[in-house]
């Protein structure tokens, strides 16, 4: 896998502090953060590669049983996973804006150094307009690297 200079100084930190997470039991390795409308398309493409490599992914669809109280159950998604991974498009640039469940777990994986950030059909500029935080952030983009590729990327960093 080639990495650029820019993800190598991205996703380092991001590797030590996996590393230091390595001895707690039964997480998750990432924890995917998705607008809801992204749920059935590139949200459930990059879930599905990411488990075809064998990366264990909390993802809402899946780990959200009916009924139950959907910000608990994210909150415990993100006590037991090792990385976030924040899926940037413009529908989750909207859920943002709008302050729903998206900007909630943004919120918390924007307090640690276990957040990446995927841009996918959008761009930096238009991040960094709804999210100052996130945008400062440097991460993965699929107008750069195929959504294959990136996940990939993600599955050697979250490998013990």
């Amino acid at each position: 896998m080639v990495y650029t200079s820019a993800e190598v100084r991205t996703l380092t930190p991001v590797r030590q502090n996996i590393e230091r997470r390595a001895v707690k039991p039964d997480l998750r390795d990432i924890f995917l953060c998705h607008a809801w409308d992204d749920r059935k398309g590139v949200a459930k493409e990059l879930h599905d590669l990411l488990e075809s490599l064998g990366v264990s992914v909390w993802f809402s669809e899946k780990d959200v049983l009916l009924g139950t109280n959907l910000l608990r159950e994210i909150d415990k998604g993100l006590v037991k996973s090792r990385v976030g991974i924040v899926l940037v498009t413009p529908s989750f640039l909207d859920r943002i804006a709008g302050e729903g469940i998206a900007d909630k777990e943004l919120s918390a994986l924007l307090a640690t150094d276990l957040l990446v950030p995927i841009v996918h059909d959008t761009t930096y500029e238009e991040l960094r307009d709804a999210s100052p935080l996130l945008g400062s952030r440097s991460g993965l983009n699929t107008a750069e690297d195929p959504i294959t590729n990136i996940a990939a990327k993600l599955a050697e960093l979250v490998t013990i």
